[in-house]
């Protein structure tokens, strides 16, 4: 007895009109779209939205396209392995190794105490590098100075310039990641929370302006085919419907101009050109320095080379 008064009284608060006379309007506003779709309604009998909401929804759409035009592109400073040549060969290689590393060392601890043999400790797995191109060049570098150092004594230059070449791109990389992490904090993050906040909180009140300008040209529709008995509560609908896009347009009309007034979108552009700019300026500087120091011993080697042949 006790579950069905319960029931009873959440009924009893349910605003049965209320809610059939949403239904009907988003009925009949659903009919009204479906319509105008077809083509089955004058363009006389659908209201004209005011020239300057028009504009503003010109403008919002173009902002948001070019915020989503962005983003398409700049989001691989997400990932750092966007411009890595081999990441995915070396990505499963080092899953395989974590994974046989995980298994023996699961052997050795649990087969402790046991008759069963047990397998050697495991090796530690390598430590992950960073896997960006700049870092790649840099270990690349350093193992060819490593082996031609190994060899030769007249190959010592090349190894020596190989040297010189992985330490300036150790800087590089290092402003690789650097720069990276701000975008993604100064621009990415930010760019991202206009589009999903204020453009969109923009977008949903426009969509109310849609739905609420469909429910008044059905409201007219339905003034015009109403029969005498109905016509006062058509109309009162009509004038209820026509206040209801008022106030929305006028609602939409100021979020849009806030979305389109907000100076975060340059202020989020010009970080992302300072975290590229610094990015370049210190690989600029790196790589200056060490094409100074390879020259010199490139001319040393070339002279060398020539007086070689004279003999």
């Amino acid at each position: 007895m006790e579950g069905w008064s319960k029931l009873s009284s959440s009924l009893n608060n349910i605003n049965f009109a209320q809610a059939g006379t949403k239904f009907t309007k988003g009925f009949s506003s659903s009919v009204q779209a479906t319509r105008e779709r077809l083509g089955q309604v004058a363009p006389d009998e659908i209201t004209e939205l005011p020239q300057e909401y028009k504009d503003l929804e010109a403008r919002v759409d173009a902002l948001r396209a070019a915020h989503i035009s962005m983003l398409k592109i700049t989001k691989v400073y997400e990932s750092e392995t966007y411009d890595y040549p081999v990441q995915i060969q070396e990505s499963l290689s080092e899953f395989s190794s974590s994974i046989g590393y995980n298994i023996t060392s699961f052997a050795a601890t649990n087969l402790k105490g046991t008759n069963l043999p047990a397998p050697a400790a495991p090796a530690a797995p390598p430590p992950s590098q960073h896997k960006t191109l700049p870092h790649a060049l840099t270990r690349a570098a350093h193992s060819a100075a490593a082996i031609v150092s190994a060899g030769p004594a007249e190959a010592d230059r090349l190894g020596k310039a190989l040297g010189l070449y992985a330490g300036g791109f150790e800087k590089v990389a290092t402003a690789r990641l650097e720069q990276d992490a701000a975008i993604q904090d100064n621009f990415l993050h930010p760019w991202q929370t206009t589009l999903n906040a204020s453009i969109a909180v923009a977008m949903k009140a426009r969509q109310a302006v849609r739905v609420s300008r469909l429910e008044l040209d059905a409201a007219k529709q339905s003034l015009k085919n109403a029969n005498p008995a109905k016509q006062e509560h058509a109309r009162l609908e009509v004038e209820n419907a026509e206040d209801d896009l008022v106030q929305k347009t006028e609602v939409a009309i100021t979020l849009m101009k806030t979305v389109l007034e907000n100076p975060e979108p340059i202020k989020n552009l010009n970080e992302l050109v300072k975290a590229q700019l610094l990015y370049f300026s210190v690989a600029a500087e790196a790589l200056s320095t060490v094409q100074g120091e390879i020259e010199e011993l490139s001319v040393a080697a070339e002279g060398e080379y020539r007086k070689s042949r004279d003999h």
